[in-house]
């Protein structure tokens, strides 16, 4: 029995000592192949390495965190406010503001000079036509019918067209003459005589009892009534006097600033309203206000030209002349026609005329026409002076209208 627990103690004893050995001789796994976790042999935060042998692994022990760190953020915190470091830049150069060149206007002696030009470049029937009829060897029926065929042709109506052929009938035959000067001459008379050179066809632009004198313009839309307003200014401009816009033409687009830019190019002021379709009375009224407080020569105001019916037409022309009224009297109230339209320009005026009292026409456009007999049917038809004309698109293409002056363009070589 002794024998035998001895032998099983040795056996028990040979056997531990093997495993004990073949563990020794396992292969150490790689540092780092377990995260977290750190050989004895590495050196721990802080501490220099230390010889100890062993392969046993320890745990690492992190830092404690910072007590702020450790307090519960909000549900729903605002992410941090990162502020940027300034970036300096170059300093940047603004140019100094410049007061803006107005511009000087073409005085009115220069621009009558230019309508003998303009009118001769548009072939009228006048000055070739009409003159070389005049000055046949003989003159018969048949030419006596060409001669009444171009004046119609030449918008001067039937009436003033039968009246210049009877005259000019009787003074041919008295004088006897084929001479062209002398039919010329002839001509210009009887022509000067139906523009009725007496008539007053000054512009209303002179202060009398303390007040500006104030100018409607009226007329239908596109016949370039704004554009008159803006001209109209710079001829008073060029003639000294000063002036104050009133844009009361409210229910066109735009119309205000087309104004207030003509206004602007000669230093004049323009009073509008911001709102489209505001009240034109008021404005009109606010106009003739400024012209008031700044004592200036001429309240010039810029009305619609809708012309829907008579009626709507009275209310709101009415409506603006009587809310001019309560400060200072309209002296002047033009109406402005498109010469291109010939008699059909005169149905429009007779509407005017019946709304308004007119006191004078301005007729555009009429370097665009040989039909320049429409000066004479529209101030026969509508008893009032013709007093500006358009010669064409520039800034200072709007002439004084003199009798002689028209006749003398129309006839030219």
């Amino acid at each position: 029995m002794e024998i035998a627990l001895i032998i099983s103690v040795v056996i028990a004893l040979l056997v531990g000592t093997v495993l004990v050995g073949f563990l020794d001789r396992r292969p150490a796994p790689p540092k780092g192949a377990y995260p977290g976790l750190r050989d004895a042999d590495d050196p721990a935060p802080g501490v220099a390495s230390g010889g100890s042998h062993g392969s046993t692994a320890v745990l690492e022990r992190p830092e404690a965190p910072d007590a702020e760190l450790l307090a519960p953020a909000p549900k729903h915190a605002a992410p941090p406010v990162v502020e940027a470091a300034p970036v300096e830049t170059a300093p940047v150069e603004v140019e100094p503001e410049t007061t803006r060149q107005l511009e000087r206007p073409e005085a009115a002696g220069t621009r009558l000079a230019r309508l003998r030009a303009r009118l001769l470049k548009s072939n009228n029937v006048f000055g070739k036509s009409l003159l070389a009829l005049l000055s046949q060897d003989r003159i018969d029926d048949d030419v006596w019918d060409e001669i009444e065929e171009t004046l119609l042709m030449a918008d001067l109506g039937t009436d003033a067209t039968m009246e210049l052929v009877d005259r000019l009938k009787a003074r041919v035959t008295v004088a006897g003459t084929r001479d062209p000067q002398e039919l010329r001459g002839l001509l210009r008379e009887e022509l000067v005589a139906m523009l009725d050179p007496s008539l007053d066809r000054r512009i209303a632009a002179t202060r009398k009892n303390d007040l500006p004198a104030v100018t409607m313009v009226v007329g239908v839309n596109g016949v370039g009534k704004t554009t008159t307003v803006g001209k109209l200014a710079r001829v008073l401009v060029a003639e000294d006097r000063t002036v104050v816009l009133g844009a009361a033409d409210t229910f066109r687009a735009a119309a205000a600033e087309q104004l207030a830019t003509w206004g602007a190019r000669v230093g004049v002021e323009t009073v509008k309203s911001d709102v489209e379709g505001a009240d034109p009375a008021s404005v009109a009224f606010e106009a003739v206000k400024t012209g008031i407080e700044q004592e200036v020569d001429c309240v010039l105001v810029d009305t619609a030209g809708r012309l829907q019916n008579k009626a709507n037409l009275m209310d709101e022309l009415g409506k603006i002349k009587r809310v001019i009224e309560k400060q200072a009297a309209v002296d002047e109230v033009l109406l402005v026609l498109d010469a291109t339209t010939g008699q059909n320009g005169l149905t429009q005026a007779k509407v005017f005329a019946e709304v308004v009292d007119v006191t004078g026409i301005v007729l555009t456009k009429l370097d665009g026409t040989a039909k320049g007999g429409i000066v004479v049917a529209i101030q026969r038809t509508l008893g009032v002076p013709v007093k500006l004309i358009g010669l064409g698109e520039g800034a200072d293409d709007l002439a004084p209208f003199t009798a002689e002056g028209f006749v003398d363009a129309l006839l030219a070589d």
